[in-house]
């Protein structure tokens, strides 16, 4: 819950307004500070009260139904949520935890499949059943936290696989760029930011936290004025009747009004850049003439350009890149002043990696027949739908 949520459950319970506030930060700390999973350890707080919290609510963690470990360290687990209803049997999502010498990164998911279809990404090829709600995005953090051993009193994986040291956080940072559109989830997303953010809990810096989106132009405003997070934008393609293929929001928001919306994110500097994100597919958007047009696209906003070798997945009909090829890419766009790092590819022996999310236990067709109402029409879920 968030803190608001919080008091307003202890109000639910009868408990006296001036002592409310002093119980939300207790709570807090209890649950987002030292990852509680019960009630009956938070000692500073009266038995009868704990118990009443007991009686109403719960600390239980989603059930984790798969754990795969890469040979490179990246972790990916199937996420079960409890129900959220008759007609929701809880939805299984994907996050991965991605470690590096110094830091580790937690991709989360924002929707339960994805509404959009970009043609060279696996998560794409999955139908939306529904939006996660903020404190199932705040769930995949605390489960990460749990299995890596990054709350006090818990021991880290024996692995040698997960960072660790005197200031070393096992997750340090976030990104949104799991499964779903986070920015047809916006409310949501926002809510959960609030919660990861908060200094007296899990305390992760917004400087610390991505966004990606691939174009929900109308959102992108007010991703920056209210959440203030970074901000990363799958371009993958400088013309349009190629990202229209590729990232077929495109059609919506074409590459001029989604790159005005960038022009003028509220926080952008040279010291905050945007990301774009830029998948190499082999003789698709992969020419020195491609790289020279994103350079020329990209002008005059503070952005680096993530290149990202193409994950592939089974069913494609796209090819990586060539090593060489995306070297001279990568080349063409720093000679032009912009960081333009490519990056590694992680997990993909557990299919990982970027691009390749997609929960195989059951089938979301199915889970959406649980939707249904009971009058047989498809209960409402966000813009997303």
């Amino acid at each position: 819950m968030t803190r608001a949520e919080l008091a307003e459950a202890l109000r639910g319970l009868d408990l006296p307004e001036r002592e409310i506030k002093m119980r939300v930060a207790q709570l807090w700390h209890w649950i987002y500070f030292q990852g509680a999973t019960r009630f009956d350890a938070m000692l500073n707080i009266g038995k009868s009260l704990r118990a009443a919290l007991a009686e109403r609510y719960t600390l239980d963690r989603p059930a984790v139904v798969a754990e795969q470990v890469s040979i490179d360290g990246t972790r990916k687990w199937l996420i079960r949520m409890p129900s959220t209803g008759p007609h929701d049997r809880g939805a299984e999502i994907e996050c991965v935890y991605i470690p590096e010498s110094d830091r580790g990164t937690l991709c989360v998911s924002s929707q339960v499949g994805c509404t959009l279809t970009c043609t060279f990404c696996h998560t794409g090829t999955q139908k939306l059943v529904r939006n996660l709600g903020s404190r199932e995005i705040v769930q995949q953090l605390l489960v990460a936290r749990d299995r890596l051993g990054d709350f006090p009193g818990l021991t880290p994986p024996t692995d040698g696989l997960v960072p660790s040291g005197e200031g070393v956080r096992a997750v340090s940072n976030i990104v949104f760029m799991g499964m779903g559109e986070p920015l047809y989830n916006l409310d949501n997303v926002r809510d959960a930011i609030g919660v990861l953010s908060d200094g007296d809990g899990l305390s992760l810096s917004r400087r610390r936290i991505t966004v990606s989106t691939s174009g929900v132009v109308p959102q992108i405003e007010a991703l920056g004025r209210d959440v203030g997070t970074m901000l990363a934008i799958s371009l993958h393609a400088v013309r349009d009747e190629l990202r229209d293929e590729l990232v077929p929001l495109n059609r919506k928001y074409p590459i001029r009004e989604l790159l005005e919306a960038c022009r003028s994110y509220p926080g952008a500097s040279n010291a905050r850049r945007i990301t774009f994100e830029y998948v190499m597919l082999k003789g698709v958007n992969d020419s020195p003439q491609d790289a020279r047009d994103l350079v020329r696209l990209l002008k005059g906003i503070p952005a680096k350009i993530n290149l990202i070798p193409f994950n592939p997945w089974p069913g494609t009909r796209y090819d990586c890149s060539d090593w060489a090829t995306i070297e001279t890419f990568s080349d063409i766009v720093f000679k032009a002043g912009y960081a333009s790092p490519v990056r590694t590819p992680r997990g993909r022996d557990i299919l990982a990696a970027c691009g390749q999310l997609k929960s195989e236990t059951e089938k979301l067709r199915a889970r959406a027949r649980l939707m249904l109402a009971p009058d047989g029409a498809p209960e409402a879920v966000s813009a997303g739908a």
